[in-house]
Order: C-alpha cells, then sequence, then structure tokens
C-alpha cells in the first residue's frame, strides 16, 4: 500500500517510518514541516530507499495536500503531525491550537476529497488513521484505567488540541462517511526522542553530571510504551483495524516519575559510572511543579490484544536499558540538537495563557 505520514520526522513519526520500510512492503511519503523537534537524521538509515520520499511542507497548506493526494495516490494516510509537549503548550498555546485543530481539519478534507475520487474497491480499503493520547481523557485517580470509552477531560492546552482532533476525526466519519481510525496511547520513549520529553532529558543531564529536575514530588504516575512496540500496534491497526473504530494502546508499565529517574540513575551507573564514583541519585532535585499536573495516566490494551493481536514485546525495564544504551552510543545525534538551541531549560512556568 501507499502510506502518507504526516510528521514523520518526529519521534514517533520516524520509527514508524523505519518500521514501514524495514518490515513491510508498503511505499512512504514523509510529510514533516520540520519545526524544532522533527530531525532528519533519525531517517538516515530509509533515506535512501526506493519506497521512500519526504517532502518539506505543513498539513495547514490546503493547496500543497491536494498536490500530494493527487501525486501520491494513498491508500493509507497516518496523522502524527502535532505540536506535543505540555509545557511547551502551557508557554504557547496559539501554535497547538493551529497545527492541532486547524492542521487536522485542512488534512480531514484533503483526505475526504481523495477518498471521494477513489474506485470503489479502494475506497473500501482506505484509511484516514488519527494517532491520539490519552492524555485527552485528563487525570485518573489511585485506581482504574483508560479505555476506548473514557469520557474526554482533558486538561492542558495541548491535550484539549488533541481532544479537539480527536473529535473532528470522528466527525468526518459519521458525517460523511470517512473510513477512520483513532488511536490513544500512552507515554511512549525509545531512541531518536527529542531531548526536552523527561526520558531523554534525564539520561543527557544524568551524564553531564546536571541536577535532575523532577516535578513536586515525583509521585506522578505514566504508563510507558517503548516507541518500537507502539509502531508495530499503528501498523496493525491501520492494517486490520474497522473503520470508525477506536483502539488504546499502552505498556502495562505504571511507574511514578521518581522511579523512572531513579532507575535512569541506575542504569546510568552501571553502564557509564560518574568519574567520581557516585551514584547519581545524588543529582536528583524536586522542582514547582507543573501547572495542572495530571495525577495518573494508565491504559487498558485490552481491545487490540483480543481483536488484533497485538501485545508490547519490551519489558519497561528491558526497554529503558535498550534507550540509555542508545543516547550513550549516539551522543552525536543529541549533542547536534544541543548545539541547535536547545540545552535542556526548562519549560512551562508560565501558569496561564499568554
Amino acid at each position: 500500500m501507499r502510506v502518507l505520514v504526516t510528521g514523520g520526522a518526529g519521534f514517533i513519526g520516524s520509527a514508524l517510518v523505519r518500521h514501514l520500510i524495514a518490515e513491510t512492503g508498503h511505499a512512504v511519503l514523509n510529510l514533516d514541516k520540520l519545526t524544532y523537534a522533527a530531525t532528519l537524521s533519525s531517517l538516515d538509515a530509509v533515506a535512501d530507499n526506493p519506497r521512500y520520499r519526504f517532502v518539506r511542507g505543513d498539513i495547514c497548506d490546503a493547496a500543497l495536500l491536494a498536490e500530494l493526494f493527487d501525486r501520491f495516490d494513498p491508500d493509507i494516510v497516518t496523522h502524527l503531525a502535532a505540536e506535543s509537549h505540555v509545557d511547551r503548550s502551557i508557554d504557547g498555546p496559539g501554535a497547538f491550537v493551529q497545527t492541532n485543530v486547524v492542521g487536522t481539519f485542512t488534512l480531514l478534507a484533503a483526505a475526504c476529497s481523495h477518498w471521494r475520487r477513489l474506485p470503489p474497491d479502494r475506497r473500501t480499503r482506505f484509511r484516514f488513521h488519527h494517532i491520539s493520547t490519552d492524555e485527552v481523557f485528563g487525570s485518573l485517580g489511585p485506581t482504574g484505567y483508560f479505555t476506548e470509552r473514557s469520557a474526554y477531560d482533558p486538561r492542558s492546552p495541548y491535550s484539549a488540541s488533541k481532544a479537539a482532533a480527536d473529535h473532528l476525526v470522528r466527525a468526518w466519519h459519521h458525517t460523511y462517511g470517512l473510513p477512520v481510525l483513532v488511536t490513544n496511547c500512552s507515554n511512549n520513549y525509545g531512541p531518536f526522542h527529542f531531548p526536552e520529553k523527561m526520558i531523554p532529558l534525564m539520561i543527557i543531564k544524568g551524564l553531564a553530571g546536571e541536577a535532575l529536575p523532577v516535578y513536586g514530588r515525583g509521585d506522578n504516575i505514566r504508563d510507558w510504551l517503548h516507541v518500537e512496540d507502539h509502531v508495530r500496534a499503528l501498523t496493525r491497526v491501520f492494517e486490520a483495524g474497522l473503520p470508525g473504530e477506536t483502539y488504546a494502546i499502552g505498556g502495562n508499565a505504571e511507574r511514578r516519575n521518581l522511579e523512572v529517574v531513579e532507575a535512569i540513575c541506575d542504569g546510568l551507573d552501571r553502564l557509564c559510572p560518574r568519574p567520581d564514583g557516585h551514584p547519581r541519585r545524588q543529582q536528583i532535585r524536586f522542582v514547582a511543579d507543573r501547572p495542572g499536573h495530571d495525577q495518573r495516566y494508565a491504559i487498558d490494551a485490552g481491545k487490540i490484544r483480543s481483536q488484533l493481536g497485538w501485545c508490547p514485546r519490551e519489558s519497561f525495564d528491558s526497554g529503558l536499558e535498550r534507550t540509555i544504551r542508545w543516547y550513550l552510543d549516539n551522543a552525536s545525534w543529541w549533542r547536534s540538537i544541543q548545539a541547535g538551541g536547545y540545552a535542556g531549560a526548562r519549560l512551562g512556568l508560565v501558569g496561564a495563557a499568554p
């Protein structure tokens, strides 16, 4: 099939592109605006493959989308292009509304026009797959799990913009008949993760001997999903999922934030000890909490397990060790990002929209 991937130079998008080229026979067109968190170097392994093509562009550009749909003629759209960092959404929510809401609308309009022009057999097979987040469901208490039936309760500008996009996608299915799929995933981690995110940030700061900032008391809980497990799930969904359905994707790996940082410290101490021999847990510092910080996320992935046969291959311990080793072995990748301007400064301290 021909798969149009939006945001394919981002963290999850690039992992999906690498997976599709390495593990399937699909052709891939990667459309990415190349904002600050996108890195084409994460696609070096597939850049010369004849089944892969990259176009720099914005999903808000309706004329460009019309041209690409006409020229590439996709069977599948996997929509990952998004502003995705909660702290940045606190400082500057406008970009999140523009990309995540207006951009999704523009892409839906282009996809719907394309789908209507397809011959009947290809119309039946076409899918618009929207990749979303568990953050649209708000915050859980100490028990229970998010499922495909969870009510929406977004708490940040980021999660509100993704919730709006989810609703637009489902509206295009119910109103216009567009065959859509929606997936909501838990927190991803793994190689090529932009250093502003918690796990790579802690690895890099831990190596540098810097303070490791933990929000609040570090008791917020997240369900961690290795990105390679996630992209296997995404592929399974757009190849075999039923139009109109939603699938929740989680790693069954709940950890308190402090536990994650402590595990990173211990892994670094084992694989790359500090020159002075001191444990890196001594570098942990508690800082002011994020405004509106959700307490707990956790996903029940029973539906995708039972209906589509997917389950994660990585435990959190095995996946985190692989991730630490990758950052140790690929320092040139993240150092080039630091050289380009992001040096690990904290974001999202404003607490109110400007």
